[in-house]
């Protein structure tokens, strides 16, 4: 992992945003999703009524990985953080769950699902829906959304785009979202 540590803004929100790992960019830019993926995520989040500097300043951002993971080695990208990099940033986040307790978790991509939802098969079994879980001792509703990365079609392609559109509108229903506008 290489520094510096990324994070958003330290904000009291019913509404938790979970990334994987910051990427290339974020650490200079010093906040999460800076870059092609961000733009991607604050399209759709505008789209249910709440733009960037909105959805920055009234959600608490985190992530499973505070880090950039480096490259992959196959030249496929940023690297997926390994197991053990996981669990050591998992205390951060369970302490951030445990402080913020969260109404509404929205975890951003496969690593971020699978940290709130351990048995989700494949991103078609969880996008698209609510869930109800406890999560690090705090039950609140959870809506996945596929990752926003360019180097990821499956937001693009059927099933995903209707399942993305499902996640959305409901998401811009929930009463958490509904207090950030």
């Amino acid at each position: 992992m290489q520094g510096p540590v990324v994070t958003g803004r330290p904000v009291l929100s019913p509404v938790m945003l979970i990334g994987q790992a910051p990427g290339t960019r974020e650490g200079p830019a010093g906040k999460p999703f800076a870059w092609t993926a961000g733009k991607t995520m604050f399209g759709w989040f505008a789209e249910q009524g709440v733009d960037e500097e909105t959805f920055r300043s009234r959600v608490y951002m985190a992530a499973v990985c505070r880090c950039f993971p480096g490259k992959d080695p196959k030249g496929s990208g940023d690297r997926v953080p390994a197991p053990d990099e996981v669990a050591r940033c998992g205390a951060h986040l369970a302490a951030e769950v445990a402080i913020l307790r969260p109404r509404l978790v929205i975890p951003v991509g496969k690593l971020a699902i699978a940290q709130i939802l351990p048995d989700a098969a494949q991103l078609v079994d969880v996008v698209g829906t609510k869930h109800r879980v406890t999560f690090h001792g705090v039950e609140t509703d959870v809506v996945p959304l596929p990752h926003p990365s360019g180097a990821s079609t499956w937001h693009r392609v059927e099933p995903g785009k209707t399942l993305l559109a499902k996640a959305l509108a409901t998401l811009g229903k929930h009463e958490a979202w509904k207090s950030l506008r």
